[in-house]
């Protein structure tokens, strides 16, 4: 089954080294406040029914950490789990033959005081379903080895598009309603003279929708 990149249907969420600063900026009162000087506003909204339901994909938190673990003399070795990522399908009219897929693809790690940044190629995963998958055909993605590992068809880290989880809907049925979720065990290797410090890396979280 080819997955074409004319998706239809797309949702991307950065889950690592993502940071969210709120300002708080201090608001002015009357000393002397008349209650009898007040006034009300009435707000009203229309909320129509969703007559075909949606597809979508959420994130369970929107930064992960990685860990040193059994480092070697010729890499050192980080791990950690990627949040879940869920896929939520609540429509009720699909056309026979569509099917929907998620891919991850992480950028660069840069470092946070200017040390040299670590490429993508050095980050590897595992993708897994958590929990049943309501007997369909809803499967995790293959592992993608880092550039450090053996040679390999898959040994070419995250650093592109790499499939998380795919729904293997056939061309004679529509896709099922449900609820699918899927994580990954993150792996980065690196040189054993890697530089010292923080590094941070976006990975990004896209959900396709295309038909055969």
């Amino acid at each position: 089954m080819m997955m074409s990149k004319g998706a239809a249907f797309r949702v991307a969420t950065g889950v690592v080294g993502g940071l969210l600063l709120v300002g708080v900026g201090g608001a002015a009162f009357a000393d002397y406040p008349d209650p009898e000087s007040g006034s009300s506003v009435e707000v009203n909204v229309d909320i129509a029914a969703v007559e075909n339901g949606a597809l979508s994909l959420t994130v369970d938190a929107g930064a992960t950490s990685l860990s040193e673990t059994d480092s070697t003399a010729e890499h050192r070795q980080f791990t950690g789990t990627l949040p879940n990522v869920t896929v939520t399908d609540t429509r009720s009219n699909v056309p026979a033959g569509v099917y929907w897929y998620v891919t991850g693809q992480a950028g660069d790690f840069v470092g946070a005081n200017g040390q040299p940044g670590i490429t993508a190629d050095h980050l590897g995963w595992t993708p897994a379903m958590v929990g049943a998958a309501n007997g369909d055909d809803v499967i995790e993605g293959p592992q993608v080895d880092t550039s450090l590992d053996p040679v390999g068809p898959n040994n070419v880290g995250i650093g592109g598009e790499e499939l998380l989880q795919l729904n293997l809907t056939d061309s004679q049925s529509a896709a099922v309603v449900g609820q699918w979720t899927a994580n990954a065990e993150l792996v980065l290797k690196t040189p054993v003279d890697v530089a010292p410090g923080s590094y941070s890396s976006t990975l990004t979280l896209s959900l396709f929708e295309d038909a055969l």
